[in-house]
């Protein structure tokens, strides 16, 4: 049988974001009993700096922050490092180089379930923080898999950021859902056939009910695929590889 990884959580961005990416490992682990879940280290400070603020208003840089829970994830013996917030995964370009053990993409790993699922040239609609917008990690890593990424205007755009808002406040109810709807709505209306909801906070707020399309939860998207390299069923990612689309 091949040796366990440790799965590194680089998390606190939000709270919330990484409780449900914790609970989504330890639902995509083949496990019966405690012995055989999986070896999990979490480094959540919350009080890195907002991630879009840095992006598109020259807010605080979160990369110092970033790198240092990233080296204590690796200190304390994670083979690997995920991270439950998309628009962080923009910084990864200068968090990588200093770290000795690969992240493994949310990004990436997304965009590569969508190719398998969508025809080539399909459309696909992004719920994201308008950095992750800005950024265009989405826009890139699906274009490069020949597929079209479709994001609100920015009307919608402002309601789905009031819904981010409202998940990290801790508000769960179905006002908040209400807020992120409309735009998900209409981005099927539009000609998306699958949404993604973007931001690791929507999937609290957003369930594939609501939507007439598929809904893909890159929160769990990433956990299954943690899982299966913590099992060996995939080879651990290599370093400056693992990160390409936030680039």
């Amino acid at each position: 049988m091949a040796e366990r990884q440790v799965i590194g959580v680089l998390g606190g961005m939000g709270p919330l974001a990484t409780v449900d990416l914790y609970r989504k490992i330890i639902e995509a682990t083949p496990a019966t009993r405690d012995q055989e879940h999986l070896h999990v280290i979490i480094d959540a400070d919350p009080s890195v700096p907002d991630r879009t603020e840095a992006l598109l208003h020259g807010g605080p840089d979160p990369t110092p922050w970033l790198i240092a829970s990233a080296r204590r994830l690796a200190s304390a013996g994670a083979s690997f490092i995920v991270m439950p917030c998309n628009t962080a995964h923009a910084f990864l370009p200068r968090v990588q180089p200093e770290i000795a053990i690969p992240f493994l993409s949310m990004i990436d790993e997304t965009a590569d379930r969508l190719a398998e699922a969508l025809p080539a040239g399909a459309t696909v609609g992004i719920l994201a923080t308008a950095g992750t917008i800005a950024s265009g990690l989405y826009h890139r890593a699906l274009a490069e898999r020949g597929l079209r990424a479709m994001s609100p205007p920015e009307d919608e755009q402002a309601l789905v950021s009031r819904a981010i808002t409202a998940v990290k406040a801790g508000k769960l109810g179905r006002s908040t859902t209400e807020l992120v709807l409309g735009p998900a709505l209409e981005l099927a209306r539009r000609g998306a056939q699958a949404v993604v909801a973007a931001c690791t906070e929507l999937p609290l707020a957003l369930r594939a009910e609501d939507v007439p399309v598929p809904l893909i939860d890159p929160t769990r998207v990433l956990a299954e695929a943690a899982v299966a390299v913590a099992l060996g069923q995939r080879l651990l990612p290599s370093k400056g590889l693992a990160y390409r689309h936030a680039q």
